[in-house]
């Protein structure tokens, strides 16, 4: 297929699309290039594709496009947070325009980056399956179930929307970030010998390695469409459900002589789900998830150690918040976070 992966220069992104190529598709990538400069290491080879920004895009870049993968959007909690509008502007209307524009040249597969995050506040004990309610308690998760909404109205015979409800992403990526949970407890453990928890610990957490994310969704690509025809799935595994205080203790393992650290000054976080994925694996048969949250924190630690990452870089090119605001702050974005002439 000829594939348009959205966020191509993301945390993401950068994983996917060698994943997509290796599988035999042509990708073209389409990002603002907010975060393509967030490289630790040596810096990876992106596809071709336009520095355009999501809501500047037109039918001219989904002319001749069979699938899209639409990953780009202001990524976490925290930025969702700090302005709400914006989050809305490029996340929830961006998005859905996108897709019409997609649907009306022809793409036939829009697969879409959702989050696990929308099930917010679950409460209980129970894994929470696609079919539980939707208590989203962020902006940023607002704004993800609001696009799955209208990509709802969107389905048709010939288009097919899935949501992808990712857990959250851990792992080494060529572009970090560390302002993931498991990302940052590994470099906060390394650079201060502490695994520092700021919440009392007891959340429940899905994790899943950017990888298998990668991997899960180039299965999506090519499944048959009654398998997976405007669905929503959650992308994981449940040997990934954990607490914040066990990551922490996976850290402390992964890295030598550090310390858990739990001060509950945050207190108790209402983000807390365990979460069911047992309906992707019923779709793509044979699919699971590879890495474990333990085998995520080992790598880290290794490529962190590697590729020499500092505590400017950890807390300042590989934190979202802090690259926007220094962009903001230099001149170069405005107040929407566009890119000045």
């Amino acid at each position: 297929m000829r594939v348009l992966l959205t966020g191509h220069q993301g945390y993401l992104g950068t994983v996917m699309a060698p994943v997509l190529t290796a599988a035999g598709h042509e990708v073209v990538g389409l990002d603002a290039g907010l975060f393509a400069d967030c490289v630790l290491g040596p810096a990876p080879a992106d596809p071709h594709g336009p520095r355009v920004d999501l809501r500047d895009v037109t039918a001219e870049h989904v002319a001749g496009v069979d699938a899209v993968i639409h990953l780009a959007a202001l990524s976490n909690d925290p930025l969702g947070s700090l302005a709400p509008e914006l989050t809305y502007d490029i996340n929830h209307h961006a998005s859905v325009r996108l897709a019409r524009l997609a649907r009306e040249a022809g793409v036939r597969r829009f697969l879409y980056a959702s989050t696990c995050s929308v099930y917010g506040a679950a409460g209980g004990d129970d894994l929470v399956a696609e079919d539980a309610p939707l208590r989203p308690v962020t902006p940023y998760a607002e704004s993800k179930v609001r696009v799955e909404d209208d990509l709802h109205e969107l389905a048709d015979g010939d288009f097919s929307p899935v949501y992808m409800r990712n857990a959250t992403a851990f792992g080494f990526s060529p572009r970090l970030r560390a302002d993931i949970v498991l990302n940052n407890l590994v470099g906060h453990a390394l650079l201060s010998g502490e695994v520092l928890v700021l919440s009392d610990g007891t959340p429940w957490r899905p994790l899943v390695h950017a990888a298998d994310i990668a991997r899960a969704f180039a299965a999506t690509l090519t499944a048959p469409r009654e398998a997976v025809h405007d669905r929503a799935f959650n992308i994981g595994s449940e040997f990934n459900n954990v607490t914040v205080a066990e990551i922490a203790e996976q850290v402390a393992e992964a890295v030598s002589g550090a310390k858990v650290v739990i001060t509950g000054e945050n207190g108790a976080d209402p983000r807390s789900y365990r979460v069911d994925f047992s309906r992707f694996r019923a779709a793509i048969p044979g699919f699971d998830c590879e890495w474990t949250v333990k085998q995520g924190a080992l790598e880290l630690a290794d490529a962190y150690r590697k590729h020499g990452l500092t505590r400017e870089d950890f807390e300042q090119r590989f934190t979202r918040l802090a690259v926007l605001r220094a962009a903001s702050d230099a001149g170069t974005v405005d107040d929407t976070l566009r890119w000045r002439r």
